[in-house]
């Protein structure tokens, strides 16, 4: 690495770095049952055996935020980050990275044995998810490692670049925590100890959920 690229490496890692410690302060404050549902940081291994498993370099962004926290526990977490995503864990990273390449692969060879030309994204092997936005994260967000911005998909045809930047995307989620003005904008509510982006469709959820600086 160049010292070019070691300085822009310094200045992303730092950027992610700061904007979770606004957010994790936040949480062990405010939301005490969301700060206990996250999983410890990666180690540096730990992060290497899932870029080789996945076969993608893992994007500076990410190598940073799962070094601070590697997803959360197995157990049912409400939406605490923007576009009602929660962070996933490894084994669903892995998971649904495999899926939709198996499902990629399928429309290259849907396309040659139908002869089509149209271009379809249906998945990028650059891309790297890390936030799910329902329980069988079929619905998501993604890094592109190539790019860094992050991409929207769900389980139909629908993709589009959702932020610029992880960082970007961690900073607006400190913003809306730390300023309640722009958290009612978002629709940011506690609920029983957790911190849930969005308004609960289910009534005894809703019942029990208040909107930040209410």
């Amino acid at each position: 690495m160049d010292g070019h690229a070691a300085r822009e490496h310094s200045i992303e890692w730092r950027q992610i770095d700061d904007a979770w410690q606004r957010i994790e302060s936040w949480l062990e404050r405010n939301a005490p049952a969301t700060f206990a549902s996250l999983l410890p940081g990666a180690s540096e291994a730990e992060l290497d055996e899932l870029q080789e498993s996945l076969g993608v370099r893992l994007p500076v962004g990410l190598r940073a935020l799962w070094s601070r926290r590697a997803g959360v526990g197995p157990e049912t977490t409400p939406w605490f980050m923007p576009e009602e995503c929660v962070l996933m864990s490894f084994s669903v990273v892995r998971r649904v990275y495999q899926r939709q390449m198996f499902l990629r692969q399928q429309d290259l060879e849907d396309q040659q044995r139908t002869g089509s030309t149209e271009e379809i994204t249906v998945w990028r092997p650059s891309w790297v998810p890390f936030a799910a936005m329902d329980a069988d994260a079929l619905t998501g967000l993604c890094v592109d490692a190539e790019t860094g911005r992050i991409w929207y998909w769900c389980e139909y045809a629908e993709r589009r670049v959702q932020f610029e930047s992880l960082t970007d995307y961690l900073e607006e989620m400190a913003d809306a925590l730390e300023n309640p003005e722009l958290a009612k904008e978002a629709r940011v509510g506690l609920m029983n100890g957790f911190l849930v982006w969005g308004v609960p469709l289910n009534e005894a959820e809703r019942a029990a959920w208040e909107p930040l600086g209410s």
